[in-house]
């Protein structure tokens, strides 16, 4: 089997948790290979993603590992038998492989929780609106890098209308609510938008208001992807360099109680349609 291109963060995280296994039952690369039946080379290039690993060899290296997790090796085995590209490998070259990495993280996700502190959420842009906000790109996107761009982000929106669509609470600032994106009439669409949103059964959209101050992780909008098992969940950062994704168990917990604790200052859903409707008629 050739070595791939450029693994997805997917198939990275893969390896890495594989390796994450084996450390924790103090093997080396060598001594897994022995029992395994390959060379330490083979271990090497599993872990980094650069190769394919059967869910058998999934399995075989849970059992050398002595891993008990039924539910977590059930999970890692699903990933490696994943063959199918996914549609955003479409814009492979076309837009960042940080952006494509977010869209594959959004697609698995069983559960979204999303902080927004300066923008609508990506997922329930309006089409005008996205386009106002990705021109703003600095160095500033040519015409067809910017429709390309466009076309990107309004194609990641489809998983909310997947048969298994993921359960999504977005917490988005007020200040984002009332920044006039691209105009009175097209941040009034959007709000519109935001309220058709927080109607569906699989999606919860609540404001922080002004009025709750300072809370934890003010500075960058956070989104925590839930995957099947608590040690498969991935934190998306939106960084002004692009993207970081982190799943280290501390950052996980520290994320999950950064979540918690904005979820308990926003308002509730009923509130939070309230004040988007306040806003939408004072536009």
């Amino acid at each position: 089997m050739p070595p791939r291109a450029a693994p997805t963060a997917r198939q990275r995280r893969l390896g890495a948790e594989l390796r994450k296994l084996r450390e924790q039952a103090g093997m080396s690369a060598p001594q897994a290979a022995e029992q395994l039946g390959t060379n330490r080379t083979g271990i090497s290039n599993i872990e980094a993603g650069r190769f394919g690993v059967s869910h058998e060899r999934v399995r075989a290296l849970a059992r050398i590992y002595e891993c008990a997790d039924v539910a977590y090796i059930d999970a890692l085995a699903a990933m490696a038998e994943e063959r199918v590209k996914g549609w955003w490998e479409e814009y492979r070259g076309g837009v960042s492989t940080g952006a494509l990495d977010v869209a594959e993280m959004e697609y698995h996700a069983r559960a979204l929780r999303t902080v927004q502190i300066m923008h609508v959420p990506g997922l329930l842009q309006t089409e005008d609106y996205a386009q106002v906000v990705l021109a703003t790109a600095i160095p500033k996107p040519a015409p067809a890098e910017l429709r390309r761009r466009l076309s990107y982000r309004m194609k990641r929106r489809d998983i909310l209308d997947k048969a298994d669509p993921p359960q999504c609470t977005f917490l988005i600032h007020e200040a984002a609510m009332r920044m006039t994106v691209g105009g009175p009439k097209v941040m009034r669409t959007q709000l519109e938008r935001l309220l058709e949103a927080s109607e569906r059964d699989n999606i919860t959209v609540r404001a922080i208001p002004f009025s709750a101050g300072a809370f934890h992780n003010t500075g960058m909008s956070t989104v925590y992807a839930s995957g099947p098992v608590p040690k498969l969940d991935t934190v998306h950062l939106d960084v002004s360099h692009g993207s970081a994704l982190l799943d280290a168990e501390t950052h996980l917990a520290n994320y999950r109680a950064i979540m918690d604790a904005v979820e308990e200052i926003a308002l509730p859903p009923e509130g939070t349609r309230e004040l988007i409707h306040d806003i939408a008629q004072q536009l």
